[in-house]
C-alpha cells in the first residue's frame, strides 16, 4: 500500500510541477492529494515528513537552502543532517530503512519563504553516526519502480548516474534560488520596462557567476524581461553604477521599427526600477564592472 502511495504522489508532483513551472507553494504540499478518500501529505512541521498512512519509513526530506542545516555536496552527492543527535530517533530510523530497503524518497529544496523545489526519486545509500549524516543520492524518475535499476546502487553505472543527477540537481537548486530571490527583490518585474509576467522574466547577473564575483546573491542581480535580458548580456544595453540605461551609439542610430524604438532606444538615459528595499539594490561596484566591459564595445 505505501508503495502505491508513493508512486500517486511522484505523478501527483509531477502535474504540480508542470503547474507551478516548477516553484510550489508549501501550501499545496501541505493539502498535498486525495488517494482513496484519505489526503496524503507531503511535507510537515518536521523535515523527514512521514504521512499518518505511513507505517516507519518517511515519504520525504526538506532542506533550507543557505540555511544553517543546509545540505552540501560530498564526492558527488548530499550529506543530510540526523534529526537531532539521537541516531535511534523515529525519523532517523525511518530514513535508516528507507537506505536498507532502497526506498525512494522525495528530496524538497525549500528555496525561499512558501516556495519549493521538487526531486525525486531520493535514496538514502549511506550514513555516518559520528558526524550524524545521511548521504544521499538523486537519480532520473524514468528508473522509478524498475527493482533491477534499485538494487545497483554500488555498482558502477548507477553510481556514476546518480553522482551527475545529483550534482545537476543541486546546481539547478541555487539557481532557481538565485531566481526566486531577485524577482522578489523586483516585485516580479522587468527592471527596466516593468513587465510584470514572472513566465517572460529572467534573473540576470550583473558579474557572471563564471567571474570571482559572480556570486548568485540579489546583490548581484537584476530582473530582466527576455528581450532585455538578451539585450544586456550582448553590450546592447547597459547600465551605469548611478543606476542609469544607456544604450549603444549604433543602437540608437539605427531606423528600424516600433520594437527597436520602443522597446530600446527610449529606454536611453532612463533610471532603472529599483528593489523595495535598499538592501537588495544592485551592488554598484559590480555595476561599474559591467559597465565597464560595455563601454569597451
Amino acid at each position: 500500500m505505501e508503495d502505491q502511495i508513493r508512486l500517486a504522489a511522484f505523478n501527483w508532483l509531477k502535474l504540480q510541477i508542470n503547474i507551478y513551472n516548477n516553484i510550489l507553494p508549501r501550501r499545496i504540499l501541505e493539502e498535498g492529494f486525495e488517494l482513496n478518500g484519505e489526503r496524503i501529505t507531503l511535507v510537515g512541521p518536521s523535515g523527514i515528513w512521514k504521512p499518518k498512512q505511513f507505517k516507519s519509513i518517511p515519504i520525504s526530506i526538506t532542506t533550507v537552502l543557505n540555511g544553517p542545516y543546509s545540505d552540501k555536496i560530498s564526492d558527488g552527492f548530499l550529506t543530510y543532517k540526523f534529526r537531532g543527535v539521537d541516531p535511534y530517533h523515529r525519523d532517523n530510523i525511518g530514513l535508516r530503512l528507507a537506505m536498507t530497503t532502497k526506498t525512494p524518497l522525495i528530496y524538497f529544496v525549500n528555496l525561499s519563504k512558501g516556495k519549493y523545489m521538487a526531486n525525486f526519486p531520493a535514496y538514502i545509500i549511506n550514513e555516518d553516526r559520528a558526524s550524524l549524516e545521511f548521504t544521499v543520492a538523486l537519480d532520473e524518475e524514468k528508473y522509478i519502480g524498475i527493482p533491477s535499476e534499485s538494487e545497483l546502487v554500488n555498482e558502477e553505472s548507477s553510481y556514476y548516474r546518480r553522482k551527475y543527477v545529483t550534482s545537476l540537481v543541486d546546481r539547478r537548486a541555487h539557481q532557481q534560488s538565485f531566481r526566486v530571490r531577485v524577482l522578489e527583490a523586483y516585485n516580479s518585474r522587468c527592471c527596466l520596462c516593468k513587465l510584470n509576467h514572472p513566465e517572460l522574466l529572467d534573473a540576470s547577473h550583473i558579474i557572471p557567476d563564471n567571474e570571482p564575483d559572480g556570486e548568485p546573491i540579489v546583490i548581484n542581480g537584476l530582473t530582466l524581461c527576455k528581450i532585455h535580458h538578451s539585450a544586456f548580456d550582448v553590450n546592447i544595453l547597459g547600465i551605469s553604477p548611478d543606476y542609469i540605461i544607456h544604450v549603444r551609439e549604433d543602437i540608437l542610430n539605427e531606423i528600424d521599427g516600433p520594437m527597436l524604438k520602443h522597446g530600446i532606444q527610449d529606454l536611453n538615459n532612463q533610471r532603472i526600477i529599483l528593489p523595495s528595499r535598499k538592501q537588495d539594490y544592485p551592488d554598484r561596484n559590480r555595476l561599474d564592472w559591467r559597465y565597464t566591459k560595455f563601454l569597451e564595445t
